[in-house]
Formats: structure tokens, C-alpha cells, sequence
């Protein structure tokens, strides 16, 4: 593969989103001739592009089985099922699927570290990045979290180092990593409009632990487990006692602690990061940082300032015993579980509001909740298709927006309860993306716990 790719000047580069563009600067860095294909494009875009790269063909529309089968090489971004019919006779007919993560493995000697799950991975990433960073490590965070991983070759800088969120979606199209450490976090059903079954979807996300040196799983969600090879060893990570060399947790004094076998590390209390799914997170991370060669105490100073990201789980504040929550990056059944699993501290203290564009899920699952919610506040598309399948279980209200929605849930929490934007459904319906839907929400949060905090 690493030898086509020096080779080839027959490539075609498949959307020109944030990875695609990621792909044409380093095809032009490194004088290759590309095409690219975009069916979304608008005129304003197309013009630049074209001044940008006058030596690159551009097609707009509808990808072609006929103009992609001139090309030996297909860097196809993430955004685009690789089911297409075009896509599919072109690589019948003998063109190489590639991706940039392949493009990036072609480049680099320092060790990677490739971090996947239905939940969680941002947060994971995140933390090991840091926690690189702390033990003096020179390190380059990128992928799924936001940097386009080409484009830190782009930053001229000698890492040591390379911490990689990756979705199925980028998966399913590169080659064995090869990682110095890989972990599958979690899993439940997520995008089940690209896949078949719950098993296509396991099947991709497992691709990440191919060949790589070793997997770090969860033991508590066999989902997760690999089929190891005599070369790969293992750490495992999970809420209970762990055995000798894995990570979890134990109980000392009445207190709850971060072990390593029968190591205490740092009492739970310690970490800023809320909930037990961020506890599982945190132990992924010792685990992986464990596997990458970092110090222990690098990483434990970094639990215990690290305070999460915006939109997951994010503390907004509190008015009269109640406290408010944004978890809008939570876009799938399996992560409001986690959301409310997490927080949750007593059966009914929480108000959740949930909703959105459904992605073809299973909402089933979001019954097992209803011991832990004293209310349920719905909006968006799926509005009504869950509150079907929740039925007299809990409390629900169903409402136009947000504003309405922040209103609902304030009005059925009590003192001692907690009210939880997690909404298990991706944002597009309503807004631009997760990011625009918890901003919306915090804000109008915030403007109910001051209002509520001056009367």
C-alpha cells in the first residue's frame, strides 16, 4: 500500500469536507497529482478550490463509476458511505481504497496510540493528550477530535508521540494501524443508518486493534473484547476490582479509589471529571498511558485538574438544589445510559431532556432508565417515536424548543434532583450540530439559574 501511495499520480480524492481539503494540501505538498470529486459543493467553494489547485480536475455532482475507474487510488472521506455503486465498481474494477490516516502511517516512525468507542473516545483522547504533555512527552493530538491528522504533519514539529481519536467511519477504510497501544472503549448501536447490524458495526470498530502491540478493552462490555494474537498482549480496564496489572476500582475506608491491581492510585473523590462512565475513562487512560510508557504521577496529576469538555456532562451550575447538565455530544442511546448512569445518585433525581434526529436508532434501550427519571422532556424529530416506546414508564412532556424545553425540566425538578440535556439523538433537525444545541441550552440555562437565583 505504502508503495502505491509514493507511486500512484492517479488519485481521487472523495468529498472535500475538512478531510478532503486535509488531503489535497498534503497531495500538493508532496507533488502528486489528484482529482477531486465533491456532490455537495457550492459555487463560492468550487471557485477557490479551483484557484487553489488550478492543476487539480474538479467533479461536482454525482460521483461516476466510469470517471472514478480511471483512478488506481481512492481517498475517500468519512462522510461518504463506501457502499456507493460508483465507489464500489471502481474498486471491482481494481482501485486501492486508501484513507489519511494510511497517508499519515506512510509518513511518521514515532508510536501511535488509537482510541475508538461508541462513547467517550473525545474525553479519552483528550486526557492522554494531557497527560502525554505533563510527563514531558511531545505529543500530536488529532483525527476524529477535530485535527485532521495530515495536518499535523503541516506543523513542522518532531513528536514523540501520536494520540488518535478515530470513528468507524474513518476505520473502515484504513489499513492495519500497527498502534503501539489500541482500545475499543465501548460499544452500542450507533449509526445504524451506514450499518447492517449492531455486529458490521463491532466488526469495523474492532479493526482498530489490528496488529497493534497492545489492547486495552473493557471488561465490562464484552462488545469490546478482542481476538488477541500470540504477539499482542493486554490491559483491561473496568468499575470492579482489579485483578494484578489491570485497572479499576476498590473501596478503602468507605471510600472508592483508582486501583492498578492492588495499587491504590487516587481516591475517586479526587477527580473533577462527574459520573462513573468518566471514572471508566480515566482508567482507560492510566491504562493506554501505561502502554505508551508514561509516568504514573504525569498521569494522576492530570485527573486531578482535568474538569471534561464542553457538551459532555458539563456542569452548568445550581439553583435551589437543582443542577443542570449539557451532554448534547450525546448522540446515541448508549451514551445517555452512561450520561444518566453516571450521574444519577438515587433512584428519580433526574430530569432528562432528550430528542432530536434519530439515526434510525433503537430507543428501546432508553427504558431501562426509567427508575433513575423523575421526568422526561422531549423535542425535535424523534420526539413522539420515543415517547411511544416510553410510555406511562416515567413522566413525559413533549415541547417546540429548547427555551420550552429548559422551562419543563426546571419546573419537574425538585431539590436534590439534576437536569440532563442528553439527548440520544444527533442535532440536525434543529440546529447546525451538538455544539450549537449545548450552547443553546447552556445559555438558557444559566438565564434560568440567575433568574431564578435574583427573585
Amino acid at each position: 500500500v505504502i508503495e502505491t501511495i509514493a507511486t500512484d499520480n492517479r488519485t481521487a480524492v472523495l468529498g472535500m469536507g475538512v478531510t478532503g481539503m486535509s488531503c489535497a494540501r498534503y497531495l500538493e505538498s508532496r507533488r502528486r497529482e489528484f482529482a477531486a470529486f465533491d456532490n455537495a459543493m457550492s459555487e463560492q467553494d468550487a471557485d477557490e478550490f479551483r484557484r487553489r489547485y488550478p492543476g487539480s480536475p474538479l467533479y461536482l455532482g454525482e460521483f461516476e463509476a466510469e470517471t472514478l475507474q480511471q483512478y488506481s487510488t481512492l481517498l475517500v472521506s468519512p462522510g461518504i458511505g463506501l457502499g456507493h455503486p460508483a465507489i464500489q465498481q471502481a474498486m471491482a474494477g481494481g482501485s486501492i481504497l486508501l484513507s489519511d490516516i494510511d497517508l499519515l502511517l506512510a509518513e511518521i516512525d514515532a508510536p501511535v496510540v488509537a482510541i475508538t468507542g461508541s462513547n467517550g473516545k473525545t474525553t479519552v483522547t483528550t486526557l492522554l493528550g494531557l497527560m502525554a504533555e505533563e510527563a514531558g512527552v511531545r505529543t500530536a493530538v488529532g483525527g476524529n477530535i477535530g485535527t485532521p491528522v495530515l495536518d499535523l504533519l503541516d506543523q513542522q514539529k518532531a513528536y514523540d508521540l501520536f494520540v488518535l481519536e478515530l470513528s468507524s467511519f474513518q476505520l473502515e477504510r484504513c489499513g492495519a494501524l500497527g498502534a503501539q497501544a489500541a482500545t475499543v472503549l465501548n460499544l452500542s448501536p450507533d449509526h445504524m443508518d451506514r450499518y447492517d447490524s449492531l455486529l458490521a458495526y463491532q466488526q469495523v470498530k474492532q479493526r482498530i486493534y489490528r496488529a497493534c502491540r497492545r489492547v486495552v478493552y473493557n471488561r465490562g462490555d464484552k462488545l469490546t473484547w478482542p481476538m488477541l494474537t500470540r504477539e499482542q498482549s493486554s490491559i483491561t480496564f473496568g468499575l470492579d476490582r482489579p485483578d494484578l496489572n489491570q485497572y479499576g476500582v476498590c473501596e478503602y475506608d468507605g471510600e472508592r479509589w483508582l486501583a492498578r491491581g492492588n495499587k491504590r492510585l487516587m481516591p475517586v473523590a479526587e477527580m473533577k471529571l462527574h459520573g462513573e462512565h468518566n471514572i471508566l475513562n480515566a482508567l482507560a487512560s492510566l491504562a493506554l498511558g501505561e502502554a505508551a510508557g508514561l509516568e504514573l504521577d504525569a498521569m494522576l496529576s492530570v485527573l486531578e485538574t482535568f474538569p471534561g469538555l464542553p457538551h459532555r456532562c458539563e456542569w452548568l451550575g445550581e439553583s435551589a438544589g437543582v443542577a443542570f447538565f449539557n451532554d448534547s455530544k450525546a448522540t446515541n442511546t448508549g451514551a445517555t445510559q452512561a450520561a444518566v448512569g453516571g450521574l444519577s445518585r438515587r433512584p428519580g433525581d433526574i430530569v432528562l431532556i432528550a430528542g432530536g434526529q434519530g439515526k434510525d436508532a433503537d430507543f428501546r434501550p432508553l427504558l431501562q432508565l426509567a427508575p433513575r427519571l423523575k421526568g422526561l422532556v422531549l423535542l425535535g424529530e424523534a420526539a413522539a417515536e420515543i415517547a411511544g416506546v416510553m410510555g406511562d414508564s416515567v413522566d413525559t412532556v413533549l415541547v417546540d424548543d429548547m427555551d420550552s424545553a429548559v422551562n419543563a425540566a426546571a419546573a419537574m425538578a425538585g431539590a436534590g434532583d439534576r437536569v440532563l440535556l442528553s439527548p440520544a439523538c444527533a442535532s440536525f433537525d434543529m440546529y447546525s450540530g451538538y455544539q450549537q444545541r449545548g450552547d443553546v441550552f447552556a445559555a438558557l440555562a444559566r438565564q434560568y439559574i440567575g433568574g431564578a437565583r435574583s427573585e
